[in-house]
């Protein structure tokens, strides 16, 4: 089995960097692993559409602004329950594409290629000021989905 770990964020954006905090935690606790790739995603999201071939599970990690939930709150959700439909405009600006919907790309794009079982970790922030460093509650987040993915790798043996 491969498994793809992707974290988006950007990391000067203070809370938005989550997802780069939590590839580099998993980095130092993986190591070199030949069934799982972790990618630092940043901002780009049309990438994903590359990333998702070959693998057959994918964990995407993302910060998730403006969910009415206290900062750090810590959602898993299937990907399809995030996914934005794709726009048939062939001028779609890609620089300003998120994942959720490079993800609706893929799913045309990829076909039977598609990867079935993609799970999304999201952590509620409020904090996207230009500054380095995560608050403590989302931080704390971010450890908590380590240790979930970690676990659940685990369990399916790749560890």
């Amino acid at each position: 089995m491969q498994i793809a770990i992707m974290g988006f964020g950007n990391p000067v954006r203070s809370d938005d960097g989550i997802g780069m905090y939590v590839i580099e935690q998993l980095k130092n606790h993986i190591g070199n692993n030949d069934a799982i790739n972790i990618f630092d995603m940043g901002t780009a999201a049309f990438e994903v559409l590359f990333g998702l071939k070959g693998h057959q599970k994918i964990i995407l990690v993302d910060a998730a602004l403006n969910t009415n939930e206290p900062v750090g709150t810590l959602f898993k959700v299937p990907a399809e329950e995030v996914v934005k439909a794709p726009q048939e405009d062939p001028l779609v600006f890609l620089h300003g594409m998120k994942w959720d919907q490079a993800l609706s790309y893929a799913k045309k794009i990829l076909q039977d290629e598609y990867p079935e079982d993609i799970q999304v970790y999201l952590i509620a922030i409020e904090n996207t000021r230009l500054e380095v460093g995560l608050s403590e509650a989302v931080k704390e987040a971010g450890d908590k989905v380590v240790e979930r993915i970690l676990d659940e790798l685990k369990v399916l043996e790749v560890l």
